[in-house]
This record gives C-alpha cells, sequence and structure tokens, in this order.
C-alpha cells in the first residue's frame, strides 16, 4: 500500500515537471516567434518605405532624363548637327541617363554599389564576351560618325538590303525600304562592309535596253527615243544622252540608252521613259521583238 502510495506520487511529480517542461518550451517558442514577426515586420515597413522611395525616384527620373533629352534635342538642333550624328548622341545620352538611373534605384534599396562593382568585375569575361558584338556594333556607330559615308535620308545599299535612312542609334542604324519596312543593321556589319549611297551624288545615271525585231531601221529607232528625251525636261542635257546598238541577240537587236537625271527625278524619269518609248514605237510602226525559233525540216 505505502509502495502504491509513493508510485502515484512519483508519478504526479514526473507529470507535473513534463507539464512544466513543455509549457517553458511553448513559452521559449512563442516569444521568438514573437521576435521574428516583429523583426520581420519593421523589415517590411522599412522595404516598404524603401520601395515607395525608389518608386518616387523612378517617376521623378523619368521627367527629369525627359527635360534632359528635350534639351539635348533643341541644343543639336540649334546647332544644325547632322541628323545621323544627333541620334547617336541622343541614342547615347538615353542610355547612360537610365544607367544613372537604376543605379540610384538600386543605391536606395540598400545594395552597395561596390558589392555591384565587385560583381560585375568577377564576370568581366563573361559579360565582355556576351556584349562582344554590341561592343563592335557601338565601334562601327562612332567609325561612321567619323567617316560619314551616309546621312539621314539617304538611300543606302548595305549588307544586301536597300532603304532610305531614319536615323543611327548607338547599336544599329534604321532603314526603311520602299514597301515601308523598318529595317535595323547592325552598326558593326554595317562599318565594315560594302555601302553603296545612291544619294550621295545630286545627279544619277540611268540605262534601258530597248529590243526591237532584226530588218527595222536603227536610224529611225534612234530618232524616235532621242524625241522622247528631249521632250523631258528632267532629263539633263550635260552629261549628253546616249544611244548606240548595245548587243545583237537571238531575237533581237538591243539598243542602249543612258541619260542623266536629278536623284529625286530618278524613279519617275525611269517609268516614264519605258511608257513613252512604248508609246512612240507603236506610234511610229518600230516592232518590238518576241522569241523565235527556226525549224529546219529534213528532207526524205
Amino acid at each position: 500500500m505505502i509502495f502504491s502510495f509513493l508510485e502515484v506520487d512519483q508519478t504526479a511529480k514526473s507529470g507535473a515537471e513534463a507539464a512544466k517542461a513543455l509549457d517553458d518550451i511553448t513559452n521559449g517558442d512563442i516569444d521568438k516567434i514573437g521576435k521574428f514577426v516583429e523583426k520581420l515586420s519593421e523589415w517590411a515597413v522599412g522595404m516598404g518605405g524603401k520601395i515607395l522611395v525608389c518608386i518616387l525616384i523612378y517617376i521623378i527620373g523619368r521627367f527629369i532624363i525627359s527635360i534632359i533629352k528635350k534639351v539635348v534635342n533643341k541644343l543639336l538642333t540649334a546647332r544644325d548637327v547632322d541628323a545621323s550624328v544627333a541620334s547617336f548622341i541622343k541614342s547615347f545620352v538615353s542610355v547612360i541617363l537610365y544607367l544613372l538611373l537604376i543605379v540610384a534605384i538600386v543605391s536606395k534599396l540598400g545594395i552597395e554599389t561596390t558589392s555591384i562593382a565587385a560583381l560585375l568585375a568577377s564576370f568581366g569575361v563573361a559579360i565582355g564576351m556576351a556584349l562582344s558584338g554590341n561592343m563592335q556594333n557601338f565601334a562601327g556607330g562612332l567609325i561612321m560618325l567619323f567617316l560619314k559615308p551616309f546621312k539621314v535620308d539617304d538611300y543606302i545599299e548595305c549588307q544586301g538590303v536597300q532603304g532610305t535612312v531614319q536615323g543611327m542609334q548607338i547599336f544599329h542604324t534604321i532603314l526603311k525600304t520602299p514597301e515601308n519596312k523598318v529595317i535595323y543593321v547592325p552598326n558593326g556589319a554595317l562599318s565594315s562592309g560594302t555601302i553603296t549611297n545612291y544619294t550621295k551624288q545630286d545627279i544619277r545615271r540611268l540605262d534601258w535596253v530597248f529590243g526591237v525585231e532584226y530588218g527595222q531601221d536603227f536610224a529611225k529607232a534612234e530618232k524616235v527615243i532621242m524625241q522622247v528625251i528631249n521632250g523631258d525636261e528632267r532629263i539633263k542635257k550635260d552629261p549628253a544622252p546616249y544611244v548606240a546598238i548595245d548587243s545583237l541577240a537571238d531575237s533581237s537587236v538591243n539598243i542602249l540608252v543612258r541619260v542623266w537625271a536629278a536623284n529625286e527625278d530618278w524613279w519617275d524619269v525611269h517609268f516614264d521613259m519605258n511608257k513613252k518609248v512604248y508609246e512612240a514605237f507603236n506610234k511610229e510602226g518600230i516592232e518590238f521583238p518576241f522569241p523565235q525559233i527556226t525549224v529546219h525540216k529534213a528532207e526524205d
């Protein structure tokens, strides 16, 4: 009986100690969780304030950048800077200003700019390899700014495409094709490749080859062509127009015609000449050739 009483008493003490230990553990965990939640709340409040400040910096920065870009544009316009150079400078200034804005925002978030610099330095080789093409394009843009093989509104051919130059950015030159397509040509490839500038000179030569049937009077055809040429005031008299037999083809006598016209009239003169010569030849009875094959029948 005494043994049983002692056993119950010992069990009660063990239960009380276990309950006390559990209570201590629970209270300790609650205190830790409370402190964690408190620190998390403080961090969230502080970070929320920083994020709001960063948003404010971004809005104000965008506004300031737009003002600076307008001032730069006015200065370039006032100094009558070449359009292609102005386009390059504006693109370069825009990139620099946005980079500074990003650095300001990152700094406000509490990230040390020195740490960013060290990180960029550690990955310098990888970044350099990734940006090698863009650096080549940037260098190519600088080369073209100094050499000036073309300017804005020039019609050029390069890298297998043709178009009117719309502007030069730090990495690309923008062309607009006659079909109203916009093409971005990398400056690196552009500076190291062949460029044909169709509007560099004030006048350009136009060439046609008109075919007539064998047996037609060349002197008559030449006279008709010269009448068409002399009737078009857009065609230059100096250099003088040139008309000659170009070749004796399989089914036609090909007459070569060369004239000169101003760049802005080139396409109109080209198409009008085709139309006028066609109408004049039909009026004068000068026959155009058709492909012909002579077949000889063998005798039995």
